[in-house]
């Protein structure tokens, strides 16, 4: 299944968690997409790494907006049903990135992999997230 294409400026909303955390999609592919996360005050956990929940927001953020990219926004909307996050190594500055691509996309549910990696290329979290596709009611 390839993800629907769209002009990325066609996302804008209200302010979110993305803009809380300064979450930006930096490309849309047939096959992916990318956003990046900084890793400063706003993502660290108290010991000054980058807090595993801002890094599964990040995972989520990605897997959310692909798998809408697969549905017709007309018919169908997809929430999260499940995630999970395995973090591989610590990040404390700098840029991470994710890329998150369809494992499955079916009729009822989809299921997305994220990793994230550092600025320097090293894998910081794998996620794998499920996605309920859900009708819109008449």
């Amino acid at each position: 299944m390839k993800i629907r294409v769209i002009d990325i400026n066609e996302m804008k909303a209200p302010p979110t968690l993305l803009d809380s955390l300064g979450i930006k999609i930096t490309r849309i592919t047939e096959d992916f997409i990318e956003g990046t996360m900084p890793v400063d005050g706003r993502t660290h956990q108290p010991y000054g790494l980058l807090h595993g929940g801002a890094s599964v927001a990040l995972a989520e953020t990605l897997g959310s907006i692909g798998a809408n990219l697969c549905v017709d926004p007309k018919t169908h909307y997809c929430v999260g049903l499940d995630i999970n996050a395995n973090h591989i190594s610590g990040v404390r500055s700098g840029l991470v990135t994710g890329v998150a691509k369809p494992i499955h996309v079916g009729r009822s549910t989809q299921v997305w992999d994220i990793r994230i990696t550092s600025a320097e290329g090293k894998l910081v979290c794998v996620s794998r997230l499920t996605m309920a596709v859900v009708a819109i009611k008449a």
